[in-house]
């Protein structure tokens, strides 16, 4: 059998290395090829293509990766037209995967989206290109399943694949030792993105933030989480004129784990904070074209995903123009100092916990992928 399977961030790679070793045990001899990063390699899948090339947040930032975008876009279609994989796995990633899996459509290769486009929140009208040419849907969380079954749409909610992933491999006390840091000094973890783009916006304002909070809590120390494959001289550039806070790269679970509270950048990372329990600030700046320009077409009211699963607003978020240091640094230092909103908020994201399902993930999004496949090898 061969699948062949399309992310494009972060992420994506992540779920879809922890896919592609559940469909190998499934089915130790499949050939599995596409487009992923670290984690998809790592799992043994052949890829066509790296997305760092084309990975950026923002309507006017993809603009200016379109030739490399289409070069890749090339390479995949061609690809799947010599090697006619039996199902392709489309993760998240929709302004690129949409193409490609209507392309591949006309190849009558079944396409399975996992990981689905948030289009219950901004451009809903895009359901209808999933009626096209997606076969099955596999969401993981759980208010997605209704709205897809709505439409009509095979859907299956499987849960959260980083129930299984987010665990730290140390206790906090061996973390903040081995980094050099007091445990027993209050700790905020700094999560500024995966993607160069938004840690260039998100970054200074974090940076600026860490003085304001440490002449409230002196006693505070910071770590930063540096993205996977992502250069720590990206990070250190933006935080090296205040007092260095530690920076440690590829450990996002070890550094969420050991911190007090977490300075988020809007997006998994808050879901990782929220199996980790930690009570949180979410913040994100687009560029001021792309934020005018997508407003209209958002339609929900909140951004942040662990107020999504909530269905109300249980972390403060601080977008655009809200994003300030001061802003920053007032929410963080109610958090550390008002006790009773730290435990609310620690209690509404074990709840948020209990929403994401039980272990097994990408187990079960590999069993739905391949009744899928086999459909296909039957017929």
């Amino acid at each position: 059998m061969r699948i062949m399977i399309s992310c494009g961030e972060p992420s994506g790679d992540l779920y879809a290395g922890e896919l592609a070793r559940a469909l190998k045990t499934r089915l130790p001899n499949v050939d599995l090829v596409g487009m992923g990063g670290d984690f998809l390699r790592a799992a043994n899948a052949r890829l066509i293509g790296d997305f760092s090339e084309i990975s950026v947040t923002g309507l006017t930032e993809a603009l200016r990766i379109l030739p490399r975008s289409y070069t890749l876009f090339r390479r995949l279609v061609a690809e799947a037209r010599a090697c006619r994989p039996d199902v392709f796995v489309a993760i998240d990633f929709p302004d690129f995967n949409f193409r490609l899996g209507k392309a591949l459509k006309k190849l009558d290769i079944p396409i399975v989206y996992y990981v689905s486009p948030q289009i219950w929140a901004w451009r809903k009208g895009r359901i209808r290109t999933i009626k096209k040419f997606v076969d099955r849907v596999l969401v993981i969380f759980p208010f997605e399943e209704p709205f897809y079954q709505r439409e009509g749409i095979d859907v299956k909610f499987v849960g959260h694949p980083l129930i299984d992933l987010a665990q730290p491999t140390v206790t906090r006390e061996q973390f903040l030792t081995k980094e050099g840091l007091d445990p027993s000094r209050p700790t905020i973890a700094l999560l500024p993105g995966s993607r160069v783009n938004e840690i260039k916006r998100i970054s200074p304002v974090m940076a600026a933030a860490i003085p304001l909070i440490r002449a409230q809590v002196p006693q505070i120390q910071f770590v930063v989480a540096c993205a996977t494959g992502l250069q720590r001289d990206l990070f250190s550039d933006f935080f090296s004129e205040v007092e260095p806070p530690v920076l440690v790269a590829g450990q996002s679970d070890d550094v969420l784990a050991a911190s007090n509270i977490v300075i988020t950048a809007s997006g998994t990372a808050t879901v990782q904070a929220a199996l980790h329990e930690r009570p949180m600030i979410v913040v994100y700046r687009l560029s001021s074209m792309t934020y005018r320009i997508g407003k209209p077409f958002v339609s929900v009211d909140t951004y942040a995903m662990v107020n999504l699963i909530a269905g109300r607003k249980i972390v403060p978020e601080l977008i655009q123009g809200n994003f300030t240091p001061r802003n920053v640094a007032s929410e963080a230092v109610t958090l550390l100092t008002d006790a009773s909103q730290y435990g609310n908020m620690a209690h509404e994201l074990k709840n948020v916990r209990y929403r994401l399902g039980s272990p097994g993930a990408s187990t079960r999004a590999a069993d739905a992928i391949l009744e899928i496949a086999n459909q296909r090898m039957l017929s």
